[in-house]
């Protein structure tokens, strides 16, 4: 078994409580003397060596949201009566399989992920061989004919989109598709920071999210504000885990 290195990490101590989520960075120590400022949304640059997206957010960072995901969505879809095991899956924004990881543990019946970075496809082969039946790696944010028709072959029932939604890593567009690939009635799970649902954020993600959870084309059965996840300062990010059944398709002109 190949052993996972271990990375030296630093955390700045700056004040990163004002700036973009996208900003906020890490500082990679190599053997060579160079220290490395790591982006926390440089995923390519993350990906590419084993272990360390692992080891700053879900180590460091005390990252959770898969698990609870996972757990509160096999608690929601046993009270509705229905069972996650009998879901075929399209994890969406899926990385390097953290989620899919927790969905295989619930042995669902179909497990597709789908992501923008080819190289979240490699660091998935590499470090979590087997966990999905496919991964596909396209834009779901520009109408892709032949990505689209190999979606439908799986009649997806559930959508799960976890610690992707919000600061440009999916756009809304992406987002739109992949609701709509979802049979009406199928589940759809997600997490957002706390703040897209405030009544003062108007921003093209935060008005799709409030409009879909609304009722109209989503039934909520679940809303619940949990920590994702620590600051870099040692503060708790709060998002919130929005759980539903698709009552139907999105127009094109939402």
């Amino acid at each position: 078994m190949t052993k996972i290195p271990r990375h030296r990490i630093r955390l700045p101590q700056l004040d990163f409580s004002r700036e973009r989520e996208s900003d906020v960075y890490f500082v990679l120590d190599h053997e060579d003397g160079r220290a490395e400022h790591i982006r926390f949304h440089d995923y390519d640059r993350i990906y590419s060596l084993p272990g360390l997206y692992e080891q700053i957010f879900y180590e460091r960072l005390k990252c959770d949201s898969p698990r609870f995901l996972a757990l509160r969505m096999n608690e929601v879809l046993a009270a509705a009566g229905d069972d996650l095991n009998r879901q075929r899956v399209l994890d969406f924004g899926a990385g390097n399989g953290m989620m899919g990881e927790e969905l295989a543990h619930y042995g669902v019946s179909r497990l597709v992920g789908a992501d923008i970075s080819e190289a979240a496809k490699d660091a998935l082969w590499r470090d979590r061989p087997g966990i999905y039946d496919a991964y596909y790696v396209g834009d779901l944010s520009r109408h892709d004919d032949a990505l689209m028709e190999q979606f439908g072959g799986w009649d997806f029932n559930c959508l799960t989109t976890i610690a992707a939604l919000g600061y440009d890593d999916i756009p809304v567009a992406a987002f739109h598709r992949a609701f709509n690939l979802i049979a009406d009635g199928g589940w759809i799970a997600f997490n957002i920071k706390e703040t897209f649902l405030g009544q003062s954020d108007e921003s093209g993600l935060a008005v799709f999210i409030k409009r879909l959870v609304a009722a109209e084309f989503l039934q909520l059965y679940h809303l619940e504000r949990y920590r994702h996840r620590i600051s870099i300062e040692g503060n708790p990010l709060h998002y919130c885990a929005v759980i539903g059944r698709k009552l139907a398709a999105m127009p094109d002109d939402l």
